[in-house]
């Protein structure tokens, strides 16, 4: 079931300094909440500065939903240490209100509490606005609520050149997107282990669960809580927000001319069902279009290849351009039991992970293979810590107990956890490695486990809250480590100014910017 990696392994073993120069960067999503747990309903904080144009702090669905971006590092410990100064700021800038340090929001009873974030009067601003009046209109507010990290990471050259024998990226890109798209398939088919360890949303309030067939294999307990006993990520269920109109796109992750003839297909391809809700309603816009995809970001997965954009490049046209230049994962909830959501301990693991999936075998996926695929994952999210819970690979009938298919895998990242040591002179990931493979045996220690055991001893508000409480004071009693109070307020003031400059630059009316960026 897992596939042989035995030589690839032993040449990476060969050329350990090729892994030297990971780059990676963590983005996280948070609400803010106030003392009594219920959705800030204020505007992002005049003290950071304009969430349109700051580098580090922004907004993501709704004006209280903050999202902090740490710049590309190579360095673990400074990525995780500048994540946590940027918390650190923002606690103090929010005044009395606090970061809700859970996946799964439980104070929406009414979808019109969610305000949408807003970012100024440009024709920049306006469009994101709206397309999260779309994403609103298409799939409901509450569910855009749910919070999760992302994790960015890309090769280093020198692995690409030892793996490959390629002289350089530009000449090489094909090369080095092809092999990300074996990276990508793998994680498809066994990427179901980070739910299954860092999953941590087994639990959701009732407003989140819409029907009634779904709601009855809930347990509701009497503090409110609604939980399946051996679920790992309610977050990345269909009760989450997966969108179900994008299964029938038929999108794959083999070539990257087909997976971007895929995105744009569904961005140029009207929707009858979205058309229903019409575009401009009695002089209000409803959503940017009526396309299967507003844009190409409305199409979500565990997963995402990525390059940089330039001004006024959608993301196909970047790949397009330069080829995949890192990956995006985005099946981690928020980790309860950290202040900044992510350990490092999970970041190691990840690590790991990702380089395993270059280095194994990976088979083309037709658009069949990955929703097996996909059901797979769904078992894992739904009852991953159910005792003998058995999985398959692909659409294969063959089915093998989950937690053997996990020591096989562990077996493999120890030898990459080696190789990332040697270098490194510790052994950080093999300890990591060690700690981790016990979860199979012992499903109660993962996040899941530990999360739901907590909720239900006191429920998932007051839970949630009392972590709120105690991560606030925790944060605003620290100094600084990376970043300066002047560093903030030099953000402050140029991501004021550049939203004022973007404001007063704009030539076309809305009308005819929205028509322009809808025919890209």
């Amino acid at each position: 079931m897992i596939p042989d990696v035995s030589k690839a392994l032993s040449w990476l073993e060969k050329h350990y300094t090729i892994l030297q120069g990971i780059q990676r960067g963590l983005e996280r999503e948070t609400l803010r909440i106030l003392p009594d747990g219920s959705l800030s309903k204020t505007s992002f904080p005049s003290k950071i500065g304009a969430a349109l144009t700051h580098p580090w702090i922004t907004t993501d669905f709704a004006e209280s939903m903050l999202e902090f971006i740490t710049p590309v590092n190579t360095n673990i410990d400074y990525m995780l240490s500048f994540l946590r100064d940027l918390h650190r700021y923002a606690s103090i800038s929010i005044g009395d209100e606090m970061l809700w340090s859970l996946s799964m929001p439980c104070f929406l009873a009414n979808e019109d509490d969610i305000i949408l974030a807003q970012y100024g009067t440009s024709n920049e601003g306006r469009f994101k606005t709206l397309y999260r009046e779309g994403l609103k209109n298409r799939y409901g507010a509450m569910m855009q609520t749910i919070s999760g990290v992302h994790y960015n990471f890309s090769l280093p050259t020198a692995f690409w050149q030892a793996r490959n024998g390629i002289k350089n990226i530009e000449e090489g890109k094909t090369i080095i997107s092809e092999g990300y798209f074996t990276l990508i398939r793998n994680y498809y088919r066994f990427g179901w282990v980070i739910p299954y360890l860092f999953g941590a949303s087994p639990s959701i309030c009732s407003p989140f669960i819409q029907d009634p067939e779904k709601a009855k294999s809930f347990i509701e307990q009497t503090n409110g809580n609604c939980y399946l006993p051996y679920a790992t990520s309610l977050r990345l269920s269909d009760i989450g927000y997966t969108n179900s109109a994008q299964k029938q796109l038929g999108i794959t992750f083999n070539h990257l001319d087909s997976y971007v003839a895929g995105l744009k297909r569904a961005t140029h391809t009207k929707s009858a069902e979205f058309s229903k809700l019409g575009i401009k309603v009695n002089g209000q816009y409803r959503q940017l279009n009526d396309n299967i995809l507003q844009i190409e970001n409305e199409f979500y997965g565990p997963i995402r290849p990525k390059r940089v954009t330039r001004a006024n490049e959608t993301p196909s046209d970047a790949l397009l351009r330069g080829g995949i230049e890192y990956i995006e994962v985005r099946a981690l909830d928020v980790n309860p039991f950290s202040p900044i959501g992510i350990t490092e301990e999970q970041i190691r693991f990840i690590d790991l992970f990702l380089i395993w999936c270059a280095l194994a075998p990976a088979p083309e996926m037709s658009s069949q293979e990955l929703e097996c695929a996909k059901m797979n994952w769904n078992k894992v999210i739904i009852e991953g810590r159910k005792p003998g819970l058995e999985i398959s690979i692909g659409c294969d009938s063959y089915r093998k107990p989950l937690s053997k298919v996990g020591h096989e895998l562990f077996k493999d990242l120890l030898r990459v956890a080696d190789v990332l040591d040697h270098q490194n002179g510790h052994q950080h990931y093999r300890k990591v490695c060690e700690r981790l493979d016990l979860m199979f045996e012992q499903p109660e220690l993962t996040l899941s486990a530990r999360t739901l055991q907590a909720i239900s001893d006191l429920g998932t508000s007051k839970f949630g809250v009392a972590l709120a409480n105690q991560y606030k004071r925790q944060l605003i009693s620290e100094p600084l480590t990376l970043l300066t109070d002047n560093d903030f307020v030099q953000q402050h003031h140029l991501s004021l100014e550049k939203q004022k400059i973007k404001e007063q630059s704009d030539t076309l009316s809305f009308d005819e910017y929205l028509k322009l960026k809808n025919s890209q």
